[in-house]
């Protein structure tokens, strides 16, 4: 029942059209086929996303220890163009790159790391465009060559088909690569996103797409995510009595309102019927903590926008209870600061859906 995520030390843009331009400080990234602005044949870009190695060693070996997943979330900035499906590829990189300073059509260009011929700074270190090591590949068209090197393996490889009328959001299962580089099965140079190679420097006015997406350098709430999640869900009722209606008051008393980055936040649940049975006591029936039954499951909202931070999982944010109450925990890194958050809670009771939503807030402070 766990959630954290990792944003990028270094993403940008490889444009064909550009073939030494470096793009590493752009706000956008893109994996776009146009015409070229000066004329002549079809270009393409495509962008590499990288995380970093060490952050992800720490998770896969003192947090996601058991069946752990990992998802590419990339948020779409613009798209224009779109008349049909269209499949987006997303590669683990064969060779290391440089980030550079350079944004896109910087004039004069900046040439100091990655770009569409060369993996460092202009002149040095070129992308293989020949005699590749054994699983791996790049392609490009006539003499342009570049575009990035990639690893081939079938369970590396993921995509997305990309409706018109759906969102152009991307949410990749990468779990076997980032398996692979948590084992050093392969090296972590990060991910390439391109379209699929028939749409690529395609001369048919139909295929143009344009696909814009938000780098790790946007000013924006929606930079590039590696979201790594994991089941850690334990249920012990202890002494404690399940609540035998939905008709609940849910609260959040141990909920301070403000948490560092770094924090890692176990919200605890007290629970009591809305209207408890009467009885003859000689105490508070008010007082009496419940257990939340299996079944229950949280969710993060940010406030401003109304997007979902941390979506209900069946599997991932389902709501733990020990000898105290309930509990979820919650990895405030994974959190943009100088933002507010709602926490709400969801159930299924005889096929009815139930989100409870009692205005818990909290912020994530910078530290």
């Amino acid at each position: 029942m766990a959630v954290y995520k990792l944003f990028p030390e270094k993403d940008a843009t490889l444009y064909s059209e550009y073939p030494a331009m470096n793009s590493g400080i752009d706000q956008i990234l893109e994996a776009t086929t146009a015409d070229a602005v000066s004329g002549g044949a079809p270009v393409t870009s495509r962008f590499v996303v990288k995380f970093n190695q060490t952050q992800l060693q720490d998770i896969f070996s003192n947090y996601a220890t058991a069946n752990p997943a990992a998802y590419l979330r990339l948020f779409m900035a613009k798209v224009e163009g779109a008349s049909q499906d269209t499949l987006v590829y997303c590669y683990p990189i064969s060779g290391s790159w440089q980030n550079g300073t350079g944004a896109y059509l910087d004039s004069p260009a900046v040439e100091n790391g990655v770009s569409w011929k060369y993996r460092t700074a202009s002149g040095s270190g070129a992308w293989t465009t020949s005699g590749f090591i054994f699983g791996t590949t790049g392609s490009w068209s006539g003499s342009n060559e570049g575009g990035g090197t990639w690893y081939t393996d079938a369970s590396y490889a993921q995509s997305a088909s990309l409706q018109y009328r759906s969102s152009f959001d991307l949410n990749l299962d990468v779990t076997n690569t980032a398996l692979a580089w948590y084992s050093s099965s392969i090296l972590n140079d990060g991910f390439i996103i391109k379209q699929e190679d028939s749409a690529e420097f395609s001369t048919d006015s139909y295929k143009k797409l344009e696909l814009k997406y938000f780098s790790v350098d946007t000013n924006t709430i929606y930079p590039p995510q590696l979201e790594i999640k994991w089941d850690d869900y334990s249920y012990t009722t202890g002494s404690l009595t399940e609540i035998s209606t939905a008709d609940c008051i849910i609260s959040l008393p141990n909920n301070t309102g403000e948490y560092q980055p770094s924090a890692v936040k176990r919200f605890r649940l007290d629970v009591r019927p809305q209207n408890p049975a009467r009885v003859f006591t000689t105490g508070s029936v008010y007082t009496t903590n419940y257990l939340l039954p299996t079944g229950y499951y949280w969710s993060i909202k940010d406030l401003d926008t109304d997007e979902v931070a941390i979506d209900f999982d069946t599997v991932y944010t389902k709501v733990s209870a020990d000898s105290n109450g309930n509990y979820f925990d919650v990895y405030m890194n994974g959190l943009e600061p100088e933002r507010y958050y709602k926490i709400l809670v969801k159930t299924t009771i005889d096929g009815t859906t139930k989100v409870i939503d009692n205005d818990y807030y909290f912020k994530v402070i910078n530290g």
